[in-house]
């Protein structure tokens, strides 16, 4: 019995002993391993969590670009758009600058045209007089005392035909003449544009002077007038001047009144 008890205890102790042993010797194995794998880990998940920073600082950088594109195509989008509107307004600038160019010109060949400008050429005058106070009216001479002034009519005759000679311009005294003017008498006193003129009335005009004077011989009126000149002494000169400037018309060019010709 007491063999066999102290068999039993060795062989309990053996196996405990072996037991712990075996602990003893493979806790070692199982540190190494947490030792060498803890680090694996760490080093994989390090590298994962790199990777991913990397990865999605890449997709950031990519839409950034691509941001800073459009934005850019926007802004050179707006510019464009801006210059567009620039280079409209100017063009709209210089259409209405030619327009007031066209404009002005057109208005300078109008007032030309109307007399309303200075006129400077080769021309004639035409000066008319009342017979010298030595004539005497003699009775049964058929000659009356209104024979020997010069009439509104005369002074009008003399200014058609330099008219149809082809006059550019015309003044009677110092007065331009327009579509408008009127030339009145009062006795042997001419009115014109509000002023008053006693003879020698003088009709000055800036054209073809070969023409004008053709057309004042061909006058029947101008014809008429010329054979007072004769039978009274009525005044008649024409006058060829090499360079007659003759002013613009300066008068009013408010109508006050008008009525369509019939």
């Amino acid at each position: 019995m007491g063999l066999l008890a102290f068999a039993d205890t060795v062989s309990v102790g053996d196996v405990t002993a072996s037991k712990d042993a075996e602990t003893q010797i493979s806790a070692p194995k199982g540190s190494t391993v947490w030792k060498v794998a803890v680090p694996l880990v760490a080093v994989a998940a390090g590298f994962l969590v790199v990777s991913g920073a990397a990865t999605a600082h890449g997709t950031d950088l990519r839409a950034e670009r691509r941001t800073q594109l459009t934005d850019l195509i926007s802004a050179r989008q707006l510019q464009i758009l801006k210059r567009n509107a620039e280079i409209s307004r100017l063009q709209g600038k210089v259409n209405a600058l030619s327009q007031s160019s066209q404009v002005a010109s057109d208005a300078t060949s109008l007032e030309a045209q109307a007399g309303l400008t200075p006129l400077t050429g080769a021309g004639l005058k035409v000066e008319l007089n009342d017979a010298p106070r030595s004539v005497q009216v003699k009775p049964g001479a058929g000659v009356r005392p209104d024979d020997l002034v010069v009439h509104q009519q005369d002074v009008q005759a003399v200014v058609n035909a330099l008219w149809s000679g082809g006059a550019q311009g015309i003044t009677v005294m110092d007065q331009r003449l327009i579509s408008t003017s009127a030339v009145r008498c009062v006795g042997n006193t001419l009115i014109l544009q509000g002023r008053v003129y006693s003879p020698p009335f003088v009709v000055s005009a800036v054209g073809d002077l070969g023409a004008m004077r053709k057309a004042l011989a061909a006058s029947p009126q101008v014809a008429a007038y010329r054979t007072w000149v004769d039978a009274v002494g009525l005044g008649y000169r024409e006058i060829p001047v090499r360079t007659l400037t003759l002013p613009g018309y300066s008068g009013s060019l408010k109508l006050i009144g008008a009525r369509s010709g019939t």
